[in-house]
């Protein structure tokens, strides 16, 4: 089930069900009939509402491409329990259900691309076996689940919730598929102290061609630098546009 909320000029709000779930999000429209799509999946304890993403659909929609951004279940305005409901398997059951909805919103083409975020990178590589996914940029996208337990449990900074969640509902490992990856965008601070820059590289590697990394000097996890989120921005919404927009402009 889908409910369309009063629309505003280029922003629409859009609610959906992802297995019994309410999730809630944001349409970004241009000023162009059926534009492609790029839709956002963010990171662990992030939100639609991040800057990144909010930025990119800016970006995105400035040069006549959509962008969705929603809450993963359990997070920012979505229903759900965060300890109770977040597992890699429910993330990736959301966005499925977000690229169902958006691929028959009156108001969108047909042509989907993916941003993730850590997280949500690794929701968006465990989604493209099973949908039509034009391109898709990642930011630190974990491959294995370790790094969040390790990270987490070094620190001491558990947010609140039981080693067990860590050790049981985030467990995965995703290296398996990767060759089935391509027109990926990577990128990655090798400065990060939650996951390995190591983690970029073997996804480089293993993803198929058209492919490119871009490695961030002395960059962290969240891509706090300015410079860094200047040089995002320009290069993935030329990614996107490069695998969406190229066949209009022949």
């Amino acid at each position: 089930m889908v409910r369309i909320r009063n629309q505003t000029k280029k922003i629409i709000p859009i609610s959906f069900l992802s297995q019994g779930l309410t999730l809630n999000g944001f349409l970004h429209l241009p000023d162009k009939e059926k534009p492609p799509v790029v839709i956002g999946s963010h990171g662990l304890f992030s939100s639609g509402n991040s800057p990144k993403q909010i930025a990119l659909a800016k970006k995105c929609t400035d040069i006549g491409m959509a962008y969705f951004r929603f809450d993963h279940r359990g997070c920012g305005k979505s229903e759900g329990n965060f300890q109770q409901v977040t597992s890699l398997a429910g993330r990736v059951s959301d966005l499925s259900t977000a690229v169902k909805v958006i691929h028959e919103h009156p108001e969108t083409g047909n042509k989907i691309a993916i941003f993730g975020s850590s997280l949500g990178g690794t929701t968006g590589l465990s989604l493209i076996d099973n949908h039509k996914i034009h391109a898709i940029v990642t930011i630190a996208a974990p491959l294995r689940s370790e790094p969040i337990f390790n990270a987490a449990k070094s620190t001491g900074d558990l947010r609140g919730l039981p080693l067990s969640f860590y050790e049981k509902q985030l467990r995965f490992d995703i290296t398996d598929n990767l060759s089935k990856v391509s027109n990926i965008l990577i990128f990655h601070g090798d400065s990060d102290q939650t996951v390995p820059v190591a983690d970029a590289y073997e996804l480089f590697s293993k993803a198929s061609e058209p492919k490119k990394l871009i490695i961030q000097k002395d960059g962290d996890h969240s891509m706090s630098k300015l410079l860094h989120q200047i040089h995002f921005m320009k290069t993935a919404s030329e990614w996107f546009k490069r695998w969406l927009l190229a066949s209009e402009s022949i």
